[in-house]
């Protein structure tokens, strides 16, 4: 299933101010700071042994959920066959390996580095530890503010940072593979920074004051409860919101000139935001509008009117609104502006005369820049490679009229670029190396869906291939919640296309490259519409000369399992191998148990079989596990996770057991004489979480799935591909 984020996730995804996933190292090394700053020190009303064990007591209740399955034997069973099949690959593995790592070196490329600017400071992680330079300042004059390690927290790394307004506070979200919950640590900065107190289970933070945070809470995935909590003399914690339908999930925002903080509560489908005044966060928080089944918005603040971006209103896709802060209820919304179908929001930030939305249309990238007085609008189209787009942290003064950000794509690492308002341009900063792939093409292309729809394609290749034909391709898919197609930068994207190799990426129904429709188009009822997208994607490609079924491979991560394992059971000939990571592969008999974390905020993405025949049926038509059939079937590696709280480890141990079944029975049908038996081979990591199984992988698991689909293609990984 997915993972759940900021509001707008599946639909829009506003920057929560830090680098992109991707940031350029300097060439600067830090770890000698570490003995520099020998001040940091635990605060001593705290004591820093009640601390480590507060943490740990912490650390020891937050058992996942246990699922009652009887797999305990199931599993090792797997484990140990997976190590003997596993074998057969170490050899291509340790050679790409090493040809990832030379990628990796090449580009000097730091994985999740954290990094937010607030006032004269940047704020940053690096090598377990959070640190502070002040802008302009050389790097040896950075400062420690805390160190994991001091904390006895291992293998963690930090997820958030956000700083008090005055700077007198930090707070920090630390988080493990192993746990989709987060430990928020509080820091009293100063001369001397002071661990000041743990918060446990923390998903969203703010601060509204000097001392005054607002947090939410996770449970069992779900976010239901908004506390408010002061540090100091007198430490006081209180809840002050609760959402009582199982459907939504909260999480916090302040609004970009931190007037208000805002409490979002959202389904798949619906929002409700309230308004809490940053200069009186004492008093009871102010309901914006009340949630309308279908209504989605967010808000931004300036001169005491509320910005809304929304789908409220027909057409049903992103407009901008406006409203009195005094009179803010949907009577009331004023347009500005509404964009065209095929739209997708990425995100916004606002100035103090002019808004920037950042947007896709028709899959390519484009600025909009909104005069917020006279409601102008003025376009500009960003560079034609650009596939995936970050803000950068932007300064809390309004004011200032530039916005910086980051571009790039799978095969282009980012690049940084700055917009300036005032002179309406596009400037990239001097500094950066230049882009590597200069011999890597890129084409968007369509495909006709079943239905007539064209279903947009992002395809790389190297620019000197000949017979396309012969060459390996690798299809990337998702197509679920309303959430692209991850696009950014991977170092080992790069490797494959210089080693030959052809990426697609299908940006089926479902998605949410299209805007809210393209979405609509392929959930619920409409889902087959998503595999019909697929389908033709490939053929389409096959027909134009992109590759051939024995050279075809498939990739999906999550729910974009859904779509793979169908493919799978319906259109077996159209590719060779697939590799899975943490799939949804059991979807009728997840969406049937209500027990486990997500069934309920899942039903307005896939239907609830459990009360409506109509949806089990449909499910059921369509559910990889449960439309698994004698025929030949590709050469499958999934990766999961032991301990994954939303996908389920039995659903996919029992759709392993059952497949190997069909393949393994001498009396099947349909059987392709010209095909060899297919490995079916399931990775299980001990302990991780669902975000573990797909996030930014080690080099080695990424070497193991290439060293798969080397194998499987019978192609040689020493050198590139002729």
């Amino acid at each position: 299933m997915h993972q759940k984020a900021r509001f707008f996730l599946q639909t829009l995804k506003f920057s929560i101010a830090r680098f992109g996933k991707y940031t350029q190292k300097q060439p600067y090394v830090h770890h000698h700071l570490i003995d520099c700053c020998p001040w940091i020190k635990v605060r001593k009303c705290h004591s820093f042994k009640c601390l480590q064990s507060k943490y740990k007591k912490l650390i020891s209740g937050r058992n996942i959920p246990t699922r009652k399955f009887c797999y305990a034997d199931l599993l090792n069973t797997e484990q140990e066959n997976t190590k003997s099949l596993l074998i057969n690959y170490m050899d291509s593995m340790e050679r790409l390996k090493k040809k990832i790592e030379a990628f990796y070196d090449k580009h000097l490329i730091t994985l999740d580095n954290l990094e937010i600017r607030f006032g004269d400071f940047i704020y940053y992680e690096e090598d377990g530890c959070i640190l502070r330079l002040k802008i302009g300042d050389g790097f040896n004059n950075c400062e420690v503010l805390l160190r994991l390690e001091e904390l006895s927290l291992y293998n963690a790394f930090v997820e958030r940072i956000r700083i008090s307004p005055g700077e007198e506070y930090m707070a920090a979200s630390i988080k493990t593979s192993d746990s989709e919950e987060s430990m928020c640590v509080i820091v009293k900065l100063g001369k001397y920074p002071e661990v000041e107190d743990f918060i446990p289970n923390v998903f969203s933070f703010e601060w509204v004051q000097d001392g005054i945070l607002f947090y939410t809470c996770q449970k069992n995935l779900r976010c239901c409860n908004v506390f408010r909590t002061s540090f100091g003399n007198k430490k006081y914690t209180e809840c002050i919101y609760t959402e009582q339908d199982p459907r939504f999930f909260v999480d916090l925002h302040c609004t970009r000139d931190r007037f208000f903080l805002t409490i979002n509560s959202n389904s798949k489908t619906t929002s409700e935001v309230w308004l809490v005044d940053c200069h009186q966060p004492w008093n009871v928080p102010v309901l914006v509008q009340k949630r309308n089944s279908g209504v989605m918005y967010h808000i931004e603040h300036r001169n005491n009117e509320l910005y809304i971006l929304t789908n409220y209103g027909e057409p049903s896709e992103y407009k901008l609104m406006k409203t009195s802060v005094d009179s803010c209820s949907i009577k009331n919304w004023q347009l500005i502006y509404t964009w065209r179908r095929k739209t997708k929001l990425i995100d916004m930030v606002m100035f103090k005369d002019h808004c920037i939305i950042f947007l896709k249309y028709c899959n390519q990238l484009y600025l909009n820049t909104i005069s917020l007085n006279d409601h102008s609008v003025q376009f500009l189209k960003l560079p034609a490679w650009a596939c995936a787009c970050q803000l950068d942290t932007q300064p809390q003064d309004s004011s200032i009229d530039t916005c910086s950000f980051l571009l790039s794509s799978p095969v282009h690492p980012p690049r940084h670029y700055i917009y300036m308002l005032g002179k309406s341009g596009l400037y990239e900063q001097a500094e950066q190396e230049k882009p590597v792939m200069t011999d890597c093409h890129m084409a968007r292309l369509e495909a006709k869906s079943k239905d007539g729809t064209l279903v947009p394609v992002t395809v790389f290749y190297k620019g000197n291939s000949k017979d396309l034909q012969k060459k390996p391709l690798l299809i990337h898919v998702y197509g679920a919640y309303g959430i692209d197609l991850n696009m950014n930068f991977k170092p080992e994207k790069q490797m494959l296309i210089e080693d030959g190799w052809i990426l697609a990426y299908c940006h089926v129904r479902g998605g949410g490259e299209l805007g809210l429709s393209w979405h609509t188009g392929g959930c619920l009822d409409n889902k087959l519409n998503g595999l019909d997208d697929l389908e033709a994607c490939i053929k389409s490609l096959h027909n134009l000369g992109f590759s051939e079924p024995l050279s075809t491979a498939l990739t999906a991560y999550s729910a974009g399992g859904i779509l793979a394992g169908t493919l799978c059971n319906t259109n077996p000939k159209l590719i060779r191998a697939v590799a899975l990571q943490a799939p949804f592969l059991d979807l009728l008999n997840t969406m049937l148990d209500t027990q486990l974390p997500l069934t309920i905020e899942e039903l307005e993405e896939w239907g609830d079989p459990a009360s409506d025949d109509k949806y089990r049926d449909y499910i059921k038509s369509y559910c990889p596990y449960h439309n698994i059939r004698p025929q030949t079937y590709p050469s499958i590696l999934i990766t999961a996770c032991e301990n994954d709280q939303r996908v389920p480890i039995g659903g996919i141990l029992k759709y392993i057991q059952r497949l190997r079944k069909v393949i393994m029975d001498p009396q099947r049908h349909n059987r392709d004489h010209g095909r060899k038996i297919p490995n079916i081979i399931l990775d299980v990591q001990t302990g991780g979480s669902h975000a573990a199984a797909f996030g930014e992988d080690s080099v080695i698991e990424v070497a193991k799935r290439l060293a798969f689909l080397y194998k499987e293609l019978e192609l040689d990984d020493t050198g590139p591909l002729t």
